[in-house]
């Protein structure tokens, strides 16, 4: 019986002198495997308590079981020193100097794209157009059977596109809203509308082609609305869009859902009209096509054509985009890239 007491306490100073002497965690898991693990010296001691006589085993399992407790507080104790240490070195090593500038973040720029788009229909808002989002997937009756392009008319050639399955496609023209809304209007009275959006045509991508590209498209019905309204309107945007002093053109062109239809050309902002590079020496660049609404299109659509008449025009945003800022390149406006970007903000 005394023999393992004194091995008891003896082991018991070890551990903690052990404990005491660990610099760090890893020298105390050590301690912790040797003394106080199952089969540690310390767990070691209670399977030599049946050697001992069974009148002293109450005695002695009680000092097995201080010398376990007084080892393993020791052990515990050591174990918060050490943790509370660690964290004080981490927190000195990894300290931050808040009186350093923080780092800021970049705020983006908005796509030209977008800021002609919302400029050009605000500028038909205020003269009373309402807006009109069509879908990207359209059919072949709205994108153009409608529009007075039945199946094997020609004109469908010029706009070949990417077909989808049962008769679905993506959209060649914004044109397939106003189809909707024509068809919608049940009160077939006034119509104004713009048309923005994307479209897409099998184009080859170059410096002023791209496979997909934006439009807004224009559609005014009425009674009595003829050319003269036409030219006034597209005079008036011209002149919010470019500068008071732009002036505009009408040639005489062919679109299959306009009759008589016109190109429409802006004066040369860079040399005024006199003819430079920019312009190939015309002193005028064309900007968009338009015309008044053929009496097929309106029929389709449900009104009368000798009862009211109408005028549509349709305007790339790229176009206009790159006439306004200098852009040379149509793709710069489909890679993302922050610096060219960086250039362009919303004015207020």
């Amino acid at each position: 019986m005394e023999s393992l007491i004194a091995k008891a306490k003896s082991i018991q100073e070890e551990a903690l002198t052990a404990i005491e002497e660990s610099k760090d965690l890893s020298a105390l898991l050590e301690v912790r495997n040797k003394y106080l693990s199952k089969k540690g010296l310390v767990s070691s001691l209670m399977s030599e308590l049946k050697t001992v006589d069974a009148s002293a085993r109450g005695e002695v399992g009680a000092t097995l079981n201080m010398t376990r407790s007084t080892v393993l507080k020791a052990f515990e104790a050591k174990e918060t020193l050490l943790h509370e240490e660690e964290i004080e070195r981490k927190l000195e090593s990894e300290r931050v100097d808040i009186t350093l500038p923080g780092r800021s973040l970049s705020v983006g720029s908005i796509n030209p794209f977008y800021l002609i788009r919302d400029e050009i229909c605000d500028i038909f808002a205020s003269l009373g157009f309402h807006i009109v989002e069509g879908d990207d997937i359209e059919s072949e009756r709205y994108n153009f059977e409608l529009l007075n392009m039945p199946h094997d008319h020609p004109a469908r050639d010029m706009q070949d596109t990417f077909y989808l399955t049962n008769g679905l496609l993506l959209r060649t023209q914004t044109s397939a809203a106003q189809a909707h809304t024509l068809e919608e209007d049940l009160s077939k009275g006034p119509l104004r509308i713009v048309s923005p959006g994307k479209c897409y045509r099998r184009d080859d991508d170059d410096m002023t082609h791209s496979h997909q590209f934006g439009q807004v498209e224009g559609l005014v019905v009425g009674k009595g609305v003829s050319m003269a309204d036409l030219k006034g309107t597209l005079a008036l945007f011209v002149r919010k869009m470019f500068g008071e002093k732009r002036k505009i053109r009408l040639r005489s062109s062919y679109f299959p859902f306009t009759e008589p239809s016109v190109e429409v050309d802006v004066s040369c902002a860079k040399c005024g009209g006199k003819g430079c590079s920019m312009c190939k020496g015309t002193g005028w660049i064309e900007i968009l096509g338009a015309g008044e609404v053929h009496p097929n299109v309106l029929k389709m659509g449900g009104y009368n054509p000798k009862e009211v008449s109408g005028f549509a025009f349709g305007v790339g945003i790229e176009r206009v985009a790159m006439l306004r800022y200098g852009i040379d390149d149509i793709r710069r406006f489909y890679q993302n890239d922050a610096r060219f970007l960086a250039g362009f903000h919303k004015e207020d």
